[in-house]
């Protein structure tokens, strides 16, 4: 009767593990990148250790301020890049390779029935591949880096089914923030989300890594999809190790159970400043805009900027668009098939593959007054800047509404 996630934490700890328990598990994967690797790293010295663990399962990424803003930036990017040499870190992502989530996956380190720790909150993105994927604080990780395990306590799970197609112009971030709407922003606190149905196994191995992005939105401590053939099909040649499937019992135990149907589902747009204060694209259609970002670990993949290079091609965006790409080879793809050329032709901007304006640390911050309409997973008060409004939207309801200055339908153009 165990779910997917007693499964992974019970094997994790080498003792079978329920609902409730608190276990101390071995970790597979840890992650941490340049904003939390510095915190990590000094909690670490300050704990006495001197040696990680095992630095081939350590992978550390640059991507929240990159290239460095300035000297004190530098400064610290500087002690990292000289920590990992040190440790031996041999998966090492610096500048410019992107975001953590995206360069993890891509090279094979997100696997299904593993289970992986970030230093970082949307780490839960790994569960689109049958994992359990969560984020802890840099104290955390910093034990992780010294004794490869940590105590957890096995979360209640929620099984969440999703049946029917989902029209034209609607997507993957539609149905999730549909599904965060519906369940709430602390509809799951750290409870472990289980998607299943037809609408979710039709979904790329990008859309799922879209959908268990956010599953921390609901304060889940982890968002899984099944393995499954696509899964599959995506690690063949890229896995970094074995890996064996893990999947919930027929009578697995849950807290809470919800059916949507996407059948029926219209594009989706997160209002300020909560992610849960969701509507149809119809309600708050016409809003100026002063900047749309497409991009982050939510919607920088290949097939996001693909479909936005279909809808501007051949045409101009009216207000400033920033377009970020999650990773290198994300990059390169985009711009061997021409989309890069599309997207500069319309008057987009191309910034350099990272989290860019998601965090507003250094790219893409908008003042008091200014509105953004952006394809990442947050829209708190002050996460672009101190002032301005952020709404959330999927990619084709960012390049509909770049077109038009203002948030738009992206029903109601051809592509």
């Amino acid at each position: 009767m165990p779910t997917i996630s007693e499964k992974i934490l019970g094997r994790a700890s080498g003792k079978p593990a329920k609902a409730g328990d608190f276990v101390i598990a071995n970790i597979d994967y840890a992650m941490a990148h340049d904003g939390t690797s510095v915190l990590a790293v000094k909690a670490f010295r300050e704990m006495g250790a001197k040696k990680v663990w095992d630095p081939s399962r350590i992978i550390i990424a640059f991507d929240h301020i990159v290239p460095a803003n300035n000297e004190t930036a530098a400064k610290l990017q500087q002690n990292i890049r000289q920590w990992v040499k040190e440790q031996g870190i041999s998966s090492f992502f610096d500048v410019g390779e992107g975001i953590c989530h995206q360069v993890f996956s891509e090279h094979g380190y997100a696997l299904p029935g593993k289970l992986i720790i970030g230093a970082d909150s949307h780490s839960c993105t790994y569960g689109a591949f049958g994992a359990f994927a969560t984020g802890v604080g840099a104290t955390d990780m910093a034990e992780i880096f010294a004794t490869g395990k940590l105590w957890l306590r096995v979360p209640q799970s929620v099984r969440i089914t999703v049946e029917g197609t989902p029209g034209k112009g609607v997507s993957a971030k539609d149905l999730t923030l549909y599904i965060i709407k519906n369940v709430g922003a602390d509809g799951a606190n750290y409870k472990a989300i289980e998607y299943y149905g037809t609408a979710i196994s039709d979904l790329s191995i990008s859309e799922r890594m879209t959908l268990c992005n956010m599953s921390i939105e609901m304060g889940a401590k982890t968002g899984i999809v099944p393995a499954d053939e696509k899964t599959a099909g995506y690690l063949k040649g890229k896995a970094a190790e074995k890996y064996t499937p893990v999947y919930a019992d027929n009578d697995a135990e849950y807290s809470e159970e919800y059916s949507f149907d996407a059948g029926d589902l219209e594009p989706q747009v997160a209002k300020p400043h909560e992610v849960d204060n969701v509507s149809a694209v119809t309600e708050v259609a016409g809003i100026p805009l002063d900047q749309v970002f497409i991009g982050s670990c939510t919607n920088g993949r290949y097939e996001d900027l693909e479909v936005v290079a279909r809808i501007l091609k051949g045409r101009k965006v009216r207000v400033r668009t920033i377009v970020l790409p999650a990773s290198r080879s994300v990059l390169i793809k985009a711009t061997e098939a021409g989309i890069i050329a599309t997207l500069l032709k319309a008057g987009v901007i191309i910034a350099p593959p990272g989290c860019g304006p998601c965090l507003g640390a250094h790219m893409g911050v908008i003042c008091e007054g200014e509105t953004c309409l952006s394809t990442s997973n947050r829209n708190f008060k002050g996460r672009m800047g101190t002032g301005g409004l952020i709404y959330l939207s999927s990619p084709e309801t960012a390049a509909a509404s770049a077109l038009k200055g203002e948030i738009a339908d992206p029903r109601e153009l051809d592509f």
